[in-house]
């Protein structure tokens, strides 16, 4: 490239262009070059030219008078294969097919979009499995201690028990919780665990059975049960209450559903006298003398109940 020379730039429009004493030259490369890109930007001359039967040589010389006016000589060789270069499109760009090379190629240069949100979200993956390492951990750790647990409860509810019958109960509740964290049965050893908490908490409870007597509420009411069209069930609403006047939540089964619910309020059946006793009780002042239907001790699974109550309850009325 050392004997080229660098074009002359066009005339202005409506001045001559610039005379030099000599022509210049450009190398072949750069002038065929030169000449495809001189074709391409006018679509006019080669849609006109190439058409025609002497498309070629009318069209050389239609090139040489453009570069004759720029002041520069091309030799026709250069200018037919110009032409020729066009035609095979032999300096026209191809993009590349789109491989997994370029696809990396690409991403890597439009990695300034990408790439904070990459970031991101792999901050938030490392972050949510660790909180589910921890999680995990925690729970083997809670799993390893639930045989020391198991003991534990069941001591405490045997030494609160007042009954062997009771004693033998939470006995074989501990067994039950023992064969499950043996089997690897997550879901029943905490079953087992959670009824060896129930039992020791209501053993460790005390309360009265008192009979309600609010203005406004419900004291007893009467059934007629599906089965005997003819008979009737009575009920009493009593609450468990503390020594120290609070309301205790105790597990009550329903004899309608046969489901447990921890309530503080319930109806215990009664018998048809001590219904109709606490009736008159309460008819002449709209107060109980004595409401007192029963008390639990502590150490007692189930109040024991000074009345004719011949057992039963309802946790919805």
């Amino acid at each position: 490239m050392s004997d080229a020379s660098v074009p002359a730039k066009a005339a202005p429009q409506g001045l001559a262009p610039l005379k030099t004493d000599e022509p210049r030259k450009l190398d072949d490369v750069l002038l065929a070059m030169d000449v495809v890109d001189t074709l391409r930007h006018r679509e006019r001359v080669v849609d006109m030219e190439l058409d025609a039967e002497a498309r070629e040589t009318q069209l050389i010389e239609r090139l040489k008078d453009i570069y004759a006016a720029q002041g520069i000589e091309v030799p026709d060789r250069i200018l037919k294969d110009g032409v020729k270069a066009l035609e095979e499109q032999r300096f026209t760009y191809k993009a590349p097919e789109n491989t997994f090379g370029v696809k990396l190629a690409r991403a890597y240069v439009n990695r300034r979009k990408w790439l904070p949100g990459a970031m991101l979200a792999l901050v938030v993956l490392v972050i949510a499995g660790g909180a589910g390492g921890i999680a995990w951990q925690s729970g083997e750790a809670e799993w390893r201690q639930l045989p020391a647990e198991i003991a534990k409860l069941s001591a405490e509810g045997q030494a609160l028990a007042v009954d062997a019958d009771v004693d033998a109960r939470i006995a074989a509740i501990a067994r039950a919780a023992e064969r499950a964290v043996a089997e690897r049965d997550r879901s029943a050893a905490h079953d087992q665990v959670d009824a060896l908490k129930d039992m020791s908490s209501v053993l460790a409870s005390e309360f009265d059975v008192r009979i309600v007597s609010r203005p406004g509420e419900d004291t007893g009411f009467y059934r007629i049960p599906d089965n005997s069209p003819t008979g009737r069930n009575y009920y009493l609403v009593v609450e468990a209450v503390a020594p120290g006047g609070a309301l205790v939540k105790t597990p009550i089964v329903n004899e309608e559903s046969q489901k447990t619910e921890r309530v503080s309020k319930w109806a215990q059946r009664v018998s048809e006298d001590e219904f109709n006793r606490v009736a008159e009780d309460k008819r002449g002042d709209q107060i109980i003398e004595n409401d007192i239907l029963g008390r639990k001790a502590r150490g007692e699974l189930s109040p024991e109940f000074d009345k004719d109550v011949p057992g039963g309850a309802i946790t919805s009325w």
